[in-house]
């Protein structure tokens, strides 16, 4: 574990503090070094069961690692750790794993949201209450009964006999919990929905189509199409992603509200596969494999799954800025760069002990 004090800002001031769970992952490690790079003194927790340790910035004065489980760490820190902002990103993540284990899914997503959520409550710093980002997902939508969605629309789920559903149900409690401390106990919690978020780092082996196809073309396999490949997704850069949550929780105005969060410009999953064989160069050819070969009968799919965006437009002007080649392009060198580094061993999680809670 990395538990050195943090350095002051260049003002001279104490640096802003930020927890970020899960910040070992995908998208937790892009907004870690977001975070850095602005002068923040950063609390990572995760207990690498999908996030990985070299995806973590190199040592840095201003960065806590703590592998541990969250609600374990959590106890550890104690209620006189204090943090001007928490992004809650530790879920289980994947349609593969969430098919393969839904009774551990359903109870980290929720066990854990709700254990941050209380961590949070005490949590404040002087001057004001801990601001803190809770990620959600575009899958909350379920059936997407409207197109594009918006996130006051109804949302059907299919039946819970299916296991598909599973982490829909689970995000949507989390949300619950979110909007619950909000309008009851006045903590400014900010939801975000998080719509195919793509690039560097990001692995295939949970069921992340655009990693998985760059693999195989790289490999000279055979891209896997699941079903007739004109179901269409939006895919936004990770890095375009991160720049948005920092300034979703600056704005005291999106505290208690739900915003979905990527791209809106759909693209057909035959078109992305040959757009990855295109943009690496690879003589792969294109596999189309029915849904009952590709998950457990009775598997739902959507044809489309398009976000409005003109509620962050109008809160932070957001809008993506990475055309979808670059990212295609720069999560190829990722994915090249990953297959050709070592395999080492990673120890199994732990909490921290007391003495190593606090810098």
């Amino acid at each position: 574990m990395t538990a050195q004090s943090p350095t002051n800002t260049p003002g001279g001031g104490a640096p802003q503090r930020a927890l970020i769970t899960g910040g070992a992952g995908f998208i937790g490690s892009h907004l870690c070094e977001r975070l850095l790079a602005r002068g923040d003194a950063v609390t990572i927790v995760d207990d690498l069961s999908t996030g990985r340790r070299a995806n973590l910035p190199p040592p840095h004065p201003n960065l806590r690692f703590i592998e541990a489980d969250l609600k374990e760490a959590l106890r550890a820190l104690g209620r006189g750790e204090r943090f001007h902002e928490i992004y809650h990103l530790a879920a289980a993540v994947g349609v593969d794993l969430v098919l393969k284990d839904p009774f551990n899914a359903i109870r980290i997503n929720i066990e854990q949201t709700q254990a941050v959520l209380d961590f949070a409550l005490h949590a404040s710093p002087a001057g004001g209450p801990t601001r803190i980002l809770v990620a959600s997902s575009s899958e909350v939508y379920g059936k997407g009964i409207c197109e594009p969605f918006a996130e006051d629309d109804d949302v059907v789920l299919g039946p819970t006999t299916l296991a598909r559903w599973s982490y829909a149900h689970s995000k949507a409690i989390d949300e619950h919990l979110a909007i619950a401390c909000a309008r009851h106990r006045g903590l400014p919690a900010t939801i975000v929905r998080f719509f195919n978020t793509v690039g560097p780092r990001q692995v295939g082996q949970y069921g992340m189509v655009l990693p998985r196809f760059i693999r195989a073309a790289l490999e000279g396999r055979p891209l896997e199409v699941f079903g007739d490949g004109r179901q269409s997704r939006c895919f936004c850069d990770v890095r375009d992603v991160v720049a948005a949550l920092p300034m979703l929780l600056a704005s005291p105005a999106c505290a208690g509200r739900v915003f979905n969060l990527g791209s809106d410009r759909p693209i057909t999953i035959e078109e992305l596969a040959c757009l990855v064989i295109r943009v690496t160069g690879s003589r792969s050819e294109v596999r189309f494999v029915p849904y009952d070969k590709a998950y457990p009968e009775g598997f739902e799919d959507l044809r489309a799954r398009r976000p409005d965006l003109t509620r962050i437009r109008q809160a932070i002007g957001f809008s993506p800025s990475i055309p979808l080649e670059r990212t295609v392009r720069d999560t190829a060198a990722s994915v090249a760069a990953d297959a050709a580094r070592p395999v080492v061993d990673t120890p199994p999680a732990r909490a921290p002990r007391p003495e190593e809670a606090r810098p």
